[in-house]
C-alpha cells in the first residue's frame, strides 16, 4: 500500500515524512557498508568503484531526501526526537553482520535495495501522481543514472559467485532474501508508522519499551 500509495499520489504526508526520515537513517549506514566493501575489495578499480557508490548515496540520495525535509516541514525538534524504528533497526544490523565477511556478502547484503528500488522505479515510471514529491520520487529510481549503478553491482555479483560452492551460494542467496524481506519490510513499516511500543493485551494499557 505505500508504494501504491506513491503512484497514485494518496499516500499521506505524514506516512512519507516518516519513511523519509527513517530512510535517511537506513542511508547513513548504508553508505559506510559500501565503504566496507571498498575496504575489502582486492583490487584499486573494484575499491574505487565501491567509494563511489558511496559517495553517490551520500551525495544524491541526501540531497534528495533533504529536498524533501523542506517539503515535508521536518524540523530540528522532528530530529532531536527521531528514533530509528524496529525495522529500521534490524536491518541495518543485518547489513553489518553482512560487513563482517568477505566482499561478496557485504554486496549480497546490499544489493537488494539497488535491484528494488529500480524495479518499483521502472514498474512505476508511466505513474502519475501528481505531487511534487512523489514525482520526484519515482522519477529517481526509474532513471538511467541509477539504472546504471544497478547493473553494474548486479554484474559485480555474478563475478564474485563464479566458481564457489553450492553451499556458500547458498549463503549469500540467503543474505539476498533477508535483505529482500526487509526492503519489503521497511515500506510496510512505513505504512504503519511502526514504533517500539508494545501492543497491549486486552485489558492492558500500551507500554513503551524504554
Amino acid at each position: 500500500p505505500f508504494v501504491r500509495g506513491i503512484a497514485d499520489g494518496t499516500l499521506p504526508l505524514d506516512v512519507f515524512k516518516y519513511y523519509v526520515m527513517q530512510d535517511a537513517y537506513y542511508l547513513t549506514h548504508f553508505a559506510k557498508v559500501q565503504a566496507i566493501g571498498a575496504v575489502k575489495a582486492a583490487d584499486l578499480e573494484t575499491t574505487r568503484s565501491f567509494a563511489h557508490h558511496a559517495e553517490q548515496t551520500c551525495a544524491a540520495e541526501m540531497a534528495l531526501h533533504e529536498s524533501f525535509m523542506d517539503l515535508l516541514g521536518v524540523t530540528k525538534s522532528d530530529w532531536e526526537l527521531f528514533e530509528p524504528s524496529p525495522s529500521a533497526y534490524a536491518y541495518v544490523s543485518h547489513m553489518y553482520r553482512s560487513a563482517e565477511g568477505d566482499l561478496a556478502d557485504v554486496l549480497a547484503g546490499i544489493l537488494p535495495c539497488y535491484c528494488l528500488y529500480f524495479e518499483i522505479g521502472e514498474r512505476l515510471k508511466d505513474a502519475a501522481p501528481r505531487h511534487p514529491i512523489y514525482d520526484r520520487w519515482i522519477g529517481t529510481y526509474g532513471s538511467e543514472w541509477f539504472g546504471e549503478l544497478v547493473n553494474e553491482q548486479k554484474e559485480r555479483m555474478d563475478r564474485l559467485a563464479e566458481g564457489l560452492s553450492g553451499k556458500r551460494k547458498k549463503e549469500l542467496k540467503d543474505r539476498f532474501r533477508r535483505s529482500s524481506y526487509y526492503e519489503w519490510n521497511f515500506w510496510q513499516q512505513a505504512w504503519t508508522m511502526e514504533s517500539w511500543e508494545v501492543a497491549p493485551q486486552a485489558g492492558e494499557e500500551a507500554a513503551y519499551v524504554e
